[in-house]
């Protein structure tokens, strides 16, 4: 990965490790994906997505604000929040998440789509493989099935001040 042009974080030492941003966008059910959108306003959108080594992937509909954008330009952000407490009383959140900046393409080919629609169905709905199975080769039948893939250029994550508290660590 190319951090070259991507900032550093300014709280260093709030950052997590690679193995721990490694795991939570592997163990996490949804993201924000955020694109350049319509007129230049950024779009972000939540999406169920699937995490394996460096590579983001999700499926979506064909047409779209979501397939525009990534048309228009493959880069993109995707963001994770793994936790988020409102401690009130101390006007602050405990908070992790992780923030991967990388480039967006429309998936073509069949294997590749199918896998990824598999490998979704296998997140979300284990106990319904057939069905993910059934449903993932209707779709294809039909040319209904697409998928994207994000390429990690670079990930980044922190947590809040209260989590390194909780974690025994000081700023």
């Amino acid at each position: 990965m190319n951090t070259d042009k991507f900032r550093l974080l300014r709280r260093a030492a709030q950052a997590l490790s690679p193995a721990e941003c490694e795991e939570i966008l592997s163990s996490a059910s949804c993201g924000v994906l955020s694109l350049c959108g319509d007129g230049g306003y950024p779009y972000g959108v939540p999406v169920n997505y699937c995490y394996s080594d460096g590579k983001i992937t999700f499926h979506c509909a064909k047409q779209g604000h979501k397939i525009d954008a990534i048309r228009r330009c493959d880069k993109v952000s995707f963001c994770v929040i793994a936790q988020d407490d409102v401690i009130s009383e101390k006007r602050t959140t405990a908070y992790i998440s992780v923030i991967v900046f990388g480039r967006a393409k429309i998936i073509e080919d069949e294997a590749s789509l199918r896998k990824i629609a598999l490998d979704i169905g296998k997140k979300y709905s284990a106990d319904y493989e057939e069905d993910c199975i059934a449903e993932t080769e209707e779709y294809l039948a039909k040319g209904k099935l697409c998928c994207v893939e994000i390429t990690a250029e670079h990930i980044s994550g922190k947590c809040g001040r209260e989590v390194m508290k909780e974690r025994g660590k000081q700023e």
